[in-house]
């Protein structure tokens, strides 16, 4: 349950904590007072959307902090996702004046999507126009879905649709696109065939054109190579009889001076690297041919790579990379050219779809009687004797809800024939249908906390306080928070809060404080409305609290 809520600088609320008890407990203020600055600020803690417009004026931030004492379903979804399992489960929000946002799950920095998720676990809250969408036909399918606990199974049938959807899609035009997939088909096939034929893969290019480098100028290599060994190895002049004779030459003077020792060991060396250099330029000379053949073939083989680079808008070592492409886009269109696969692939995605369209309509079919005994009897109470509710199943074509149209029926009074919802309801049976729906709902519900955000709009009088015992008993089994504008509702809660706004001429302030039973017995007076409150509101106001334990 909801345990305790912390507001600093949210909206008009300077800063308010607020504790919470179980059981069911009423917010009431005068109109524009922000009684459901409350559930805003309780959706933000539980990942809802929020800007910099959150933000009292001329503050730096938001801060939101909702502690919970968490039920074994948070738990255990802390464990899941690593986060401290604490006594109490604390989620707190943050919000700067640019819009930017942080949030924390016991105390350690988290995502607003992970608030989300957790918040379904803790909150279930009923928002003050609900009752405007029984007027839309499409949400009744949600509304059903979400009363038989079957929205993943509504959700996968919407995936599947779209998955049977894409496929006939790639069928379709793969049959209109196939005249043209066959010309460029053969047009790949002929490119392919050119660049196979040339044989070139990744590395081919460089080592081509080191080959043809080479033998072109084969004869050159080979002069030049000879005249460096005819340097090297000249018997008078050549460079290792000079230094033979020069180290012959120092050795003779190092006795006289040993500092001439290093410079002899580096002629040394100059003699072993020129006796090991002329040996690798007489094994050149041994692997340079004159090849004119394969020069000519070589030259041939980089023609037609120049060719086809020219063709294909590339350098000539880029063509292995655009055969890949090539070869990769004639499988695309060999693929998607395959009608008979495409069509394999959509007849057995509609199968699936069909499945699970065929469980989702079961399972619909069976909860749908049930919510209409439900709301039926719920309208009895609620001052619509003789109501019906039905909820209707049409088969209707295939779509991503499902094979049939999901459609509420309602008959305000004995002796008339169901019809439409959206045509026949009044705007208070609206009212008192949307909230038997929320109540059914919440009987349902596994999560602890319910909040009711003036889901009584519309109704009043003896209807109203029918309204009040039914979240009454509610909170026997949950914690039910109810912003409320009905004196009926507020005088059966448990634990009363008043929502009051003040100006000091250049701020507004919201404050939220809990009443007691004198204070109550005034605010249930001033709910009852005149402008004085005299003794005989208050003495009414008195019995209506009565009312509330007997």
């Amino acid at each position: 349950m909801l345990c305790s809520l912390h507001l600093r600088d949210f909206v008009i609320v300077e800063h308010n904590h607020i504790e919470f008890a179980s059981g069911f407990t009423v917010f009431s203020g005068e109109t524009g007072a922000g009684k459901s600055i409350l559930i805003d600020a309780l959706s933000l803690a539980l990942g809802g959307r929020g800007d910099a417009n959150v933000v009292r004026q001329g503050k730096e931030k938001a801060e939101i902090v909702a502690t919970f004492a968490p039920p074994a379903s948070a738990l255990s979804w802390l464990a899941e996702h690593d986060l401290p399992t604490d006594e109490n489960l604390i989620l707190r929000r943050l919000i700067d004046n640019q819009g930017r946002s942080r949030a924390y799950i016991n105390g350690v920095p988290s995502t607003v999507s992970q608030l989300r998720e957790l918040g379904t676990l803790l909150v279930d809250i009923h928002g003050q126009h609900a009752h405007q969408s029984l007027l839309q036909p499409h949400a009744h399918a949600l509304i059903l879905d979400s009363q038989g606990q079957h929205l993943p199974l509504s959700q996968d049938v919407a995936q599947r649709w779209q998955a049977w959807q894409k496929a006939k899609q790639a069928f379709d035009s793969a049959q209109q696109d196939s005249q043209a997939h066959e010309q460029e088909l053969e047009l790949l096939d002929w490119q392919i065939q050119q660049l196979d034929e040339l044989g070139l893969v990744e590395g081919d290019w460089e080592q081509l054109t080191a080959e043809h480098e080479r033998l072109a100028h084969a004869q050159s290599l080979l002069d030049g190579a000879a005249h460096c060994v005819h340097c090297l190895d000249n018997d008078e002049a050549g460079a290792l009889s000079a230094l033979h004779i020069a180290l012959q030459h120092l050795q003779s003077l190092l006795k006289h001076d040993p500092q001439l020792e290093p410079i002899y060991q580096t002629l040394e060396s100059a003699q072993i690297a020129c006796a090991e250099s002329l040996s690798d330029l007489n094994s050149y000379l041994s692997s340079v041919e004159l090849d004119p053949e394969r020069l000519t073939q070589l030259e041939q083989r980089m023609s037609m790579a120049f060719d086809l680079a020219r063709k294909h808008k590339c350098e000539p070592e880029a063509l292995p990379e655009r055969l890949s492409e090539l070869e990769k886009r004639r499988q695309q269109l060999q693929q998607s050219a395959d009608l008979a696969a495409l069509e394999q692939t959509m007849l057995q995605a509609k199968q699936h779809y069909d499945a699970a369209a065929a469980q989702l309509s079961h399972a619909r079919q069976q909860i749908s009687s049930q919510l209409s005994q439900q709301v039926t009897a719920a309208m009895q109470q609620l001052s619509m004797e003789g109501g019906q509710f039905q909820v209707l199943l049409t088969p209707h074509e295939p779509s991503s809800h499902g094979n049939e149209k999901v459609e509420f029926l309602v008959a305000g009074h004995a002796g008339v024939k169901p019809a439409p919802l959206s045509k026949v309801a009044s705007g208070g049976e609206l009212a008192r249908i949307s909230l038997a729906l929320s109540v059914i709902a919440s009987q349902a519900a596994r999560v602890p906390t319910l909040i009711f955000d003036e889901v009584d709009s519309g109704i009043g009088g003896a209807i109203a306080e029918v309204v009040g015992r039914l979240l009454n008993e509610l909170g026997q089994r949950h914690q039910v928070l109810c912003v409320t504008h009905l004196p009926q509702v507020a005088a059966c809660g448990e634990h009363h809060f008043l929502v009051s706004k003040h100006s000091d001429g250049q701020q507004t302030v919201s404050k939220i404080q809990q009443l007691h039973t004198k204070e109550r017995v005034e605010e249930i007076s001033r709910m009852l409305g005149g402008i004085e409150i005299t003794a005989t509101t208050r003495q009414h106001a008195q019995e209506m609290l009565g009312l509330r334990t007997s």
